[in-house]
């Protein structure tokens, strides 16, 4: 699996989790009761600690490529995203963003703002609001959820729309389709909200010969 195919999906996920947690008003009285959902599921959200399982859909249908690991989210703006299945690291503190390949014995660092500052993920601050980032609306339930739809405001990003499946006031599954129509389903479990996280989590140190690519090295 392509590290690249993994950071845009991580960072796009990630984004979904950190974003849905701003405040902001609704765009329309229509989008009231979906804004509504996300803000009190996820208002409180500091950080949280999940088991996920990343599933990639073609626009045929077929499954592509497939993940497993745990994520760790904590604001402002710092994420892990520990794949167990195949073994690679994204991590982020807020300011360096690093991708970690063991097999290839290989990192890549780059500045969080430089490497997202064409996406609303430069929105992870959570200092800006979410319907400044996306439109919101109810997408209706499905599969046991209810959804939420967020379509970026910003077209020069690498996917169309984002959406976020509720189990009550539990985030259970996250979807995103890029521009390619492919879908990146994730559905996430042993969820834990508000967790202590040490701020080393997020704090990323490249291993004896690994070989560094970045601003520096």
């Amino acid at each position: 699996m392509r590290l690249r195919s993994l950071r845009r999906a991580a960072t796009g996920l990630a984004l979904g989790l950190l974003l849905a947690a701003g405040r902001a008003a609704a765009d329309a009285p229509a989008d009231a009761a979906a804004l509504a959902t996300v803000e009190h599921a996820l208002a409180a959200l500091d950080s949280v600690r999940a088991e996920f399982v990343q599933q990639v859909v073609g626009q045929d249908g077929a499954p592509g490529e497939r993940a497993a690991g745990t994520l760790y989210l904590k604001r402002p703006g710092r994420f892990r995203w520990d794949y167990s299945q195949p073994r690679q690291l994204i991590v982020s503190d807020g300011e360096w963003l690093w991708l970690y390949d063991p097999e290839l014995e290989q990192a890549t660092v780059r500045k969080v703002r430089d490497t997202l500052s064409q996406t609303p993920a430069m929105l992870l601050s959570g200092e800006a609001r979410v319907s400044e980032g996306f439109v919101v609306t109810a997408a209706g339930r499905a599969d046991g959820l209810d959804w939420v739809r967020l379509v970026p405001r910003q077209s020069d990003t690498d996917f169309r729309e984002l959406r976020l499946g509720f189990a009550g006031e539990v985030l259970k599954r996250m979807e995103f389709a890029d521009k390619l129509n492919q879908l990146t389903r994730v559905e996430l479990t042993k969820i834990e909200r508000n967790a202590h996280l040490s701020d080393a989590l997020f704090h990323f140190v490249a291993p004896p010969g690994v070989d560094v690519i970045g601003p520096g090295h």
